[in-house]
């Protein structure tokens, strides 16, 4: 009996103190209250989210439709990641002032510097709308009618529902189109630069150090948001005043040690936790390799200009850091569902599936979904992998073609839609396009066409290649275009789109970097998207119903939680180290001196500022140190995505302790298969970046504004 009690004791820790999941902060009492509390957490659900009194979301903005930041002072100053606000400073960067180079720090608010629509959005308040937005759905066959009501009743909804002027209602879907939640927003647009250290310390190790640990980056850059005299949103103003939050995080720097409770609150972008294992597998074996062999390519062409040109490298900084991203992450991403398995593991939980649906007398109803997901799966490949190489090639990785693509749209809404539509998009291309110019290198992108359409001609599948670019040569056809294209200034590209709506079109058509962008995406619109399109459909209403039988068929005990869709979710786990792979064990902490072992004088990625030197020489670390070493970042089981990065990390009285601002190489399957064995989150000990506010950078404003909780000093 006694060993019985042993073991049932044993069973209820283990089940209620698990970690990993993405959980909407409204629905955490109960099971998950008990299960942070039993992780270490000393506050309560109502603490982290209420309507009636301020509570931690009130602190927790989502930044630029992308990341995540946290208000850290009672004057509206944020923090986030350098590489979140690294578009902004890079805007305010020239060779004559280069804070890319050698950061930017206000030391008065009247030196803080506006950024062009940068903004941040509160969540006020989070409501279930199932019921109403499923209104009249049922009584449908066709999904395509479906989806078409969904959003007729969403969109009458989002009018109607009740809302203060300024606020927005925004409903998402949850649990692929089982559950709708309504968020009513606040969005403030007055969000000024304060402070960003050099890229040697926010961006060190860059691209070599990125998706991976042990990690050195001070990843952090400061943002105040400001409001009008009622602080409400308001756009830039001279006279607007900063924001009064209804609350803001004090900053602990107690310390940290191994198993500490930690929980993240933010807007990761977007998991599919759920995905049946044949998708999984395609994603390992035909999509993440197609994808990674493209930016691959880009890469080693812009990394190639970036290093020889210091204009270039300035100008190609972000961009470069957006492809190397999620390049870097696919490559891990599919190692790591390798390592463990994944494919496997959800080849298991489906038998399981099936004998659920068998046990509840329910073949009827879910007796064929993993069959139909076989059929579908198989049926959508070849369209799946011409949509991601048209989407890479084409979209995102070739700026010529990204940009006649806009003019591609151009010519469609002229056709659909008229003279004054056309004219309309046609003054605003031109207006916007400078900022595209500025930053854009005909010497880099020929190269990168040269690399990327070769690619295209290769591997796009043969079907579905149009018949005029059939028998191309990458290299001379990339000598044509940027040699005679309009497409290559934003000079020649203004006369180009000059005249009344028939000249522009004939003379784009003419064009012969028109041409090449308009064979790809006819073909793509007319032989891949529409079939994908049709049979994705499919797999979305069959991935929506296994959802449901998943929910109606797993135990009330069950941690199923949504999937990411860059809406306000919590995550919680401890500090951990982890054991990547055989005879390899990371701890948890990294300090400054792993900064000076990697240190590389003058190298683009691990060079180290002389002050930063000098203070870590001296030792002179002030409150923020620990033990006589500095500490740099931590790692969590925090189970986080994209979206993620800025987020706060908190301890378990909800003080700050940190910002994620990335996962382990080996754990960036957690979009797709989450393991607390590999899975770890990255955040940047806020030891640091006090440190480098106060110590390096001397911003004593900045320190007085915040509310610091110190070690209490021994007698």
């Amino acid at each position: 009996m006694k060993f019985l009690k042993i073991l049932l004791l044993f069973v209820f820790v283990q089940v209620s103190a698990q970690q990993g999941g993405m959980w909407i902060p409204s629905l955490l009492k109960g099971m998950n209250e008990t299960e942070m509390k039993n992780l270490g957490m000393k506050i309560s659900a109502d603490d982290i989210y209420a309507v009636n009194h301020s509570s931690l979301k009130d602190a927790v903005p989502h930044f630029d439709g992308g990341c995540t930041a946290e208000v850290i002072s009672d004057k509206g100053l944020i923090l986030t990641n350098h590489h979140c606000g690294f578009d902004n400073i890079q805007s305010h960067s020239t060779l004559e002032h280069d804070y890319l180079t050698d950061g930017f720090w206000a030391y008065k608010m009247e030196d803080e510097l506006p950024n062009k629509d940068l903004f941040v959005t509160f969540i006020v308040r989070i409501e279930d709308v199932t019921a109403k937005v499923l209104e009249g759905v049922s009584g449908l066959t066709a999904e395509a009618d479906k989806q078409k009501k969904i959003q007729e009743n969403i969109s009458i909804l989002n009018k109607s529902l009740p809302k203060e002027s300024w606020q927005e209602n925004s409903i998402r879907t949850f649990y692929d189109g089982n559950q709708y939640i309504l968020f009513v927003t606040e969005t403030y647009r007055d969000v000024r630069l304060v402070g960003a250290p050099p890229s040697s310390i926010g961006k060190f190790g860059s691209d070599t150090d990125n998706w991976v640990w042990p990690r050195h980056t001070g990843d952090f850059s400061l943002f105040r948001i400001y409001a009008d005299k009622n602080n409400k949103p308001a756009a830039y103003s001279k006279d607007n005043v900063p924001y009064k939050p209804k609350h803001f995080f004090p900053i602990s720097v107690k310390g940290l040690k191994e198993n500490d409770f930690t929980m993240v609150m933010g807007y990761p972008g977007r998991t599919q936790e759920y995905l049946p294992s044949v998708a999984v597998n395609q994603i390992i074996t035909d999509l993440n390799p197609a994808k990674i062999e493209v930016r691959d390519a880009a890469l080693k062409v812009q990394d190639g200009f970036m290093r020889k040109d210091n204009a270039i490298k300035i100008q190609y900084a972000s961009k470069y850091a957006s492809v190397a991203n999620y390049w870097k992450k696919w490559i891990g991403e599919t190692k790591g569902l390798k390592k463990s398995n994944a494919v496997a593991v959800k080849q298991q939980f489906e038998k399981d599936f099936q004998q659920k649906v068998i046990a509840a007398g329910k073949q009827a109803e879910y007796g064929n979904l993993l069959s139909d997901f076989e059929k579908n799966y198989a049926e959508i490949r070849e369209y799946a992998l011409a949509r991601d190489l048209f989407t890479e090639i084409a979209l995102r990785n070739t700026e010529i073609l990204t940009l006649g693509y806009k003019l591609y749209q151009l010519e469609q809404l002229y056709n659909t839609k008229g003279e004054q539509s056309f004219n309309d998009r046609r003054n605003n291309l031109i207006n916007g396009l400078g900022d595209f110019y500025k930053d854009f290198s005909p010497a880099v992108d020929q190269k990168v066409f040269e690399q990327l359409f070769a690619i295209y001609l290769k591997k796009y599948p043969k079907q579905f290649l149009p018949s005029s670019l059939e028998n191309s040569d990458a290299s001379a056809l990339a000598s044509e275009i940027f040699s005679t294209s309009q497409l290559v200034s934003y000079d020649k590209i203004k006369e180009l789109l000059t005249g009344d709506s028939k000249t522009v079109l004939e003379k784009i058509n003419k064009d012969s970097g028109f041409k090449v962008i308009k064979a790809m995406a006819d073909g793509y619109l007319k032989s891949v998207a529409p079939k994908y399109d049709e049979i994705n459909l499919r797999n979305i209403a069959t991935q929506r119903t296994y959802m449901k039988a998943i929910l109606e068929l797993s135990p009330k005990s069950a941690r199923i939680f949504p999937d990411a869709n860059s809406t306000l979710r919590v995550t919680y786990g401890k500090i951990k180290g982890y054991k990547p792979s055989d005879a390899v064990v990371y701890e948890p902490f990294t300090y400054l001196d792993g900064v000076m072992e990697k240190y590389i004088p003058g190298d683009y990625e691990f060079d180290v500022p002389k002050k930063l030197i000098d203070l870590y020489n001296a030792k002179d670390y002030g409150i923020y140190g620990s033990k006589g070493k500095m500490p740099v970042a931590f790692i969590a089981t925090n189970h986080t995505t994209g979206g993620n990065s800025g987020s706060p990390a908190l301890d378990a009285n909800g003080h700050l302790i940190g910002l994620n601002f990335d996962r382990v190489w080996e754990g960036t399957m957690s979009d797709i298969y989450y393991s607390p064995d590999i899975c770890r989150n990255i955040m940047v000990d806020i030891r640091y970046v006090l440190f480098i506010v106060d110590k390096f950078a001397g911003a004593d404003n900045l320190i007085k504004e915040m509310k610091i909780i110190a070690p209490k000093k021994k007698n």
